[in-house]
């Protein structure tokens, strides 16, 4: 664990996307705070100085969707080199999904992730409890005490309740004591396929996902949250009718927010290519209209947040037929540079990209944080000392081989990407330096 020390960062243009601050600033930190933006007391003493000139100074990043492997690969060291990737890509606060092996249905283990995680002190990381146990979707958890653990929402990951009997009572209990409830809007039985439907997937065939897979789920959903009251997070949205629903939920006032993973954001399903596994994901790519749709709605509020999805594979599970490979892609190191690339892409403003990776997706967490870290995502005077300093200029390729994540899969792989981590800071230590060697953990 590195010491922790005063530093000072000079020179940067520090943008807080929640409360509008954008300027050319220093930044003090100590005591693993925010000690002053702008006006530095005369006597600050600084124990490290970082030049910022020419980056950006932004809060570190907040990612919904990353998948740790652990439990499960701790013979792999999947926690050191996930987390390692995650400051890398200037993440300091991710969530990570009950669908490990185990599932993270016991209090015990998600108490040992955490205790793992914080010993290794690098991006926080905020578990999602199974909704169910061994999300078979037949019995709910004992969510109470997966809360005491640490659990922050309860999820099915990618696991369709099939039951809407079952998802009423989750959602009641969840209701009742005030815990949130994340679900892919997927229905159980349409949702078998493995592209999304199509001519594409028809001409390759492909067993294909329809749009109303998502529109069934999302319409289910909507109804018991009226019934229940329940607070619902959408992981990944993938469609354009799914843009409209939820964006009309929201002005019929429910408790609702959602998300895009960066792949759903940026591809198409022609991406898949000639039967290239790297694009067999969950959701399914799909149409450029539905892309354009997500797009839209991520810079107009309808979509909250934009997540990584990132989901490490090993070379065995994607080195099969497209239809029998491992769905998932490496992408935690690649969330900045992509939520850089739609901003140029679309013409959205810099605040807002970086809203979506930070404050909005802190906001999705909410109080769940916990009363000293409630104001991650956020670059504020007394806030905690969670920044990312970047150089948006700085172009670079993307080679999975120099990816520090162990899964070296993405659709990505060859793009030139905008936007170059120079530090990644969490709780007042530098856990990442451009430069640096990486950790070393042994590859799949």
């Amino acid at each position: 664990m590195k010491t922790m020390t005063n530093i000072l960062i000079k020179g940067g243009r520090v943008i807080d996307p929640a409360s509008g601050f954008d300027e050319i600033a220093d930044v003090a930190l100590a005591d693993g705070a925010v000690a002053a933006i702008k006006n530095i007391p005369a006597d600050f003493q600084s124990g490290q100085t970082i030049d910022a000139s020419g980056c950006i100074v932004a809060p570190g990043l907040v990612d919904l969707a990353v998948r740790l492997r652990e439990p499960g690969h701790e013979h792999e060291r999947m926690l050191e080199s996930e987390l390692a990737a995650a400051v890398a890509g200037g993440v300091t606060s991710l969530v990570c999904p009950p669908d490990t092996d185990p599932v993270l249905d016991e209090p015990g283990l998600v108490e040992m992730l955490r205790y793992r995680a914080e010993k290794l002190h690098q991006s926080r990381v905020y578990p999602l409890g199974a909704l169910t146990r061994n999300l078979a979707g037949e019995t709910l958890s004992e969510m109470l005490h997966l809360t005491e653990a640490g659990c922050v929402a309860f999820s099915q990951a990618e696991v369709p309740l099939a039951s809407t009997q079952v998802m009423q009572r989750a959602f009641q209990y969840a209701s009742t004591f005030g815990y949130a409830v994340w679900l892919r809007p997927q229905d159980f039985f349409l949702g078998q396929g493995v592209a999304a439907s199509g001519a594409l997937a028809t001409r390759m065939g492909l067993s294909g996902v329809p749009v109303a897979a998502e529109t069934i789920a999302l319409h289910t959903i909507f109804e018991l949250m009226k019934a229940t009251g329940a607070r619902v997070h959408l992981c990944r949205l993938s469609s354009a009718a799914g843009v409209a629903l939820v964006r009309q939920a929201k002005l019929d006032g429910l408790n609702v927010t959602c998300d895009v993973s960066i792949n759903s954001l940026h591809l198409t399903d022609g991406d898949i290519g000639y039967f290239d596994s790297r694009a067999r994901l969950n959701p399914p790519l799909r149409q450029q209209r539905d892309r354009d749709a997500l797009r839209a709605g991520l810079a107009d509020g309808a979509i909250d947040a934009l997540v990584s999805d990132h989901t490490p594979v090993d070379e065995d599970a994607k080195a099969l037929p497209f239809a029998e490979s491992e769905a998932g892609a490496t992408g935690v190191e690649l969330l900045l540079s992509l939520a850089l690339k739609w901003s140029a892409d679309s013409a959205v403003s810099l605040a807002r990209a970086l809203a979506v990776i930070t404050s909005a997706p802190a906001a999705v967490l909410g109080a769940s944080l916990g009363k000293r870290q409630n104001r991650v995502g956020r670059l504020l005077v007394g806030g905690v000392a969670d920044l990312c300093v970047f150089d948006a200029t700085a172009a670079w390729t993307v080679q999975p081989a120099a990816l520090r994540s162990q899964g070296k899969h993405t659709p990505f792989s060859g793009y030139e990407l905008p936007g170059r981590v120079r530090y990644t800071i969490v709780d007042g230590r530098v856990e990442f330096q451009a430069g640096e060697s990486p950790h070393s953990p042994r590859n799949f």
